[in-house]
């Protein structure tokens, strides 16, 4: 059996999201997960920088548009509803009960996910660039070191 190399930027084990930088949703998503996740176990990296560029071409996806966030964990890809659903399921507390979510078939909740994600610069607005991530948080994103 050979061992799998991990994605750029991504050490074994790490579990990463990469997101859409100037959306506003996203970026709240974002900050929700460094609230909520006390235990630092998902790194972050905004889809337009070096870092999430780099794990977009390692999985073929497109590197100018964004229609779904990823989520990478154990070198395996995962995207809309199913990114959302695995991460919740590992965040503390009451957010796990919403994993039960999964029961919903993948493709009525990829549908809803999809409905929004083509909605989510109108519905929630877009800044004008990818903010930065204060000092504080600085360390929860991937860094190409």
């Amino acid at each position: 059996m050979t061992a799998q190399v991990p994605p750029p930027s991504i050490q074994n084990g790490e579990r990463v999201l990469l997101f859409d930088g100037v959306c506003k949703l996203c970026s709240g998503w974002a900050r929700f997960l460094i609230r909520h996740d006390p235990q630092q176990t998902i790194r972050l990296a905004s889809m337009q920088s070096a870092e999430g560029q780099a794990l977009l071409r390692w999985f073929a996806l497109p590197t100018e548009r964004f229609d779904s966030m990823l989520y990478v964990e154990a070198g395996v890809r995962y995207e809309r509803s199913g990114a959302l659903l695995r991460i919740i399921a590992q965040l503390p507390g009451y957010w796990r009960l919403l994993a039960w979510l999964r029961l919903i078939p993948r493709p009525l909740r990829d549908s809803c996910y999809n409905g929004i994600a083509r909605n989510r610069y109108r519905l929630f607005g877009r800044y004008e660039h990818c903010l930065l991530p204060n000092a504080d948080h600085a360390r929860r994103f991937l860094h190409d070191d």
